[in-house]
């Protein structure tokens, strides 16, 4: 099946909702670091959410902006 295509406004505004993940993701991780007895497993799982989260940005970003010939 091929992928479903979107449209620009809906690609903005998931961006903008992961956006907003990845922010509340960087301040969980910031608060749990200064906290003493932290969970560092949390905090790694927490890292790598928040990369996938960029990620996906990332990717949205791409699908916004055309293709430029070499």
């Amino acid at each position: 099946m091929p992928p479903v295509p979107y449209d620009a406004d809906s690609i903005k505004l998931r961006i903008a909702e992961l956006q907003l993940e990845h922010r509340g993701l960087n301040q969980m991780i910031e608060r749990m670091a200064h906290e003493p007895d932290t969970d560092q497993l949390l905090i790694r799982r927490l890292k790598k959410r928040k990369l996938r989260v960029k990620d996906s940005i990332v990717l949205l970003q791409m699908q916004l902006t055309p293709d430029v010939p070499a």
